[in-house]
């Protein structure tokens, strides 16, 4: 992404949101025949395996073609990407938009990198995803934790509070700025706006990772989005709420705390030089899609997700997480009704079981999983007979939970256990010199990886935090209960890597 594109808005001379420059460009190219001599290899699919063609289908290879030579002239003179990324800023009212093709992964280290630096302080949510941390890793910013506001009963974490980041300043004031996540996977909500006035008030911008959050634009009944709740910088992943392929993200910028400048030089040195034009027309047909008639999908979504929730709630063993159990004093302050929090305590099982049960006898995939609840979000794609589906599934499983007794012992801490010492740089303990120890062995030790219960990938441990023994006794019979955790160098947990002692 070339700085000079962050002007994008000032090059579009109309806003019309029927267009999908992405697009239109792509079927230019089809109908120009042009000869193309530069990468891809497979040149529109002519060198494909024929048994990759018959099961993706020739369109994949089609719209997979160069950005910038192909797409676009080599210079890039007929802006189809600023357009592209004009008409997201405007459908969804930020100043400046960035596409990205690497997913909120990248975008939220870019986000990150345009506010501090190498050893410079940020304010960070405790809650945050484990590509947070990656970002933290990779730049040796130093990260100032904001702890989530944490529900004993429910055993979840709901954002910080605004409280929590008026503290973290008050004792870090050298603090560049702060990031919090809203909405969680979970469906709750940070308060954005009182946030974002702790922040403004020291002049310091807040970055929203906002990757659940690409539908709340479209709908006043759906929780305020970051830009509208003055949010400096907001990361979406259109692929998770919207209709845009897997990897496609985007970042959204307003106010001046930030130089779109520098959040571009940031992306680009993160970014791919080969990024997929089938990502970048995903989130530009979505924008149209949702630009023209986004109301009235998620008017349609909202009245699916109410009638689903109303209908689990009606089995027995079933409960529904809402408003009423997520919000509140010391809880979260906005939720989100589109994913469905299923708590699967009443069958006398887990959330692992029920989802692995789920999907082997009705083939219904769960979005995430814990130690007592599933998730099944409903998007603008669902129907009466997808949710119809989702139902009659959740019902068969309370007719069986039966068979998925006794349900493994999962020793959850409370959240006072949960909350480690930070040590050390999550930077200096990843890269610094490790070895392996026993995991009944580790409890003292300051850990030089991730443990991250995934989905949703929130980190239980992170590198330089000292581990303790509630925190290894909850991760090790999560693991025997059927937890996932991807990013430890030994995922059963018998062992875990740290630092060597001094």
């Amino acid at each position: 992404m070339a700085v000079d594109e962050v002007d994008q808005v000032e090059h579009v001379d109309r806003i019309d949101h029927n267009e999908a420059p992405v697009l239109d460009a792509l079927v230019r190219y089809r109908e120009s025949k042009e000869l193309s001599f530069t990468p891809p290899g497979h040149k529109q699919a002519r060198g494909a395996d024929p048994r990759v063609r018959e099961v993706l289908g020739d369109a994949v290879f089609y719209g997979d073609l160069l950005a910038s030579g192909g797409l676009d002239d080599r210079r890039t003179t007929g802006r189809v990407l600023e357009r592209a990324e004009a008409l997201m800023a405007d459908a969804v009212r930020a100043e400046h938009t960035f596409f990205s093709t690497c997913g909120s992964s990248l975008s939220v280290k870019a986000a990150m990198l345009s506010v501090a630096g190498p050893h410079e302080k940020l304010l960070v949510g405790r809650d945050a995803h484990k590509s947070v941390v990656s970002g933290l890793i990779l730049s040796g910013v130093r990260p100032v934790w904001a702890d989530p506001c944490w529900d004993d009963e429910l055993h979840l974490a709901h954002p910080p509070s605004a409280a929590e980041f008026e503290r973290g300043f008050a004792e870090h004031p050298d603090a560049m700025g702060a990031l919090v996540t809203s909405p969680t996977p979970y469906g709750s909500c940070a308060d954005l706006p009182a946030i974002a006035e702790v922040c403004h008030r020291r002049g310091r911008p807040l970055i929203v990772d906002e990757a659940w959050g690409a539908h709340l634009p479209f709908h006043p009944e759906l929780p305020s989005w970051a830009m509208d709740a003055g949010a400096d910088v907001c990361v979406t992943s259109i692929h998770k709420m919207g209709s845009g392929l897997e990897q496609g993200s985007v970042f959204h910028l307003r106010g001046g705390l930030v130089d779109p400048a520098v959040l571009a030089s940031r992306a680009d040195l993160l970014g791919t030089t080969s990024p997929s034009v089938l990502l970048y027309a995903g989130m530009d047909g979505w924008r149209r899609q949702m630009a023209l008639d986004g109301h009235r999908l998620m008017s349609r979504a909202l009245d699916l997700a109410a009638e689903a929730r109303a209908a689990i709630e009606d089995i027995e063993g079933l409960h529904v997480n809402d408003r009423d159990d997520f919000c509140g004093p010391g809880l979260a302050a906005g939720f989100d009704p589109l994913p469905v929090v299923i708590d699967v305590r009443g069958l006398g099982t887990t959330g692992y079981r029920a989802a692995d049960w789920l999907r082997e006898h009705h083939r219904i995939d769960a979005h995430l999983a814990d130690h007592r609840r599933i998730s099944a979000q409903i998007t603008h794609a669902d129907d009466a007979a997808t949710t119809g589906a989702l139902v009659e599934a959740l019902r068969a499983l309370a007719g069986q939970a039966r068979r998925l007794r006794p349900a493994p012992v999962i020793d959850v801490p409370p959240s006072g256990d949960l909350r480690l010492e930070q040590a050390c740089l999550p930077r200096d303990a990843f890269f610094g010199p490790t070895e392996a120890v026993p995991v009944d062995e580790a409890a003292g030790r300051v850990a030089a990886e991730m443990l991250t219960p995934y989905p949703p990938g929130i980190p239980a441990v992170l590198p330089g935090e000292r581990l303790t023994d509630p925190v290894l006794r909850y991760l090790r019979t999560g693991v025997a209960g059927g937890m996932h955790l991807p990013d430890a160098m030994d995922p059963t947990l018998r062992s875990v890597r740290v630092r060597p002692e001094d």
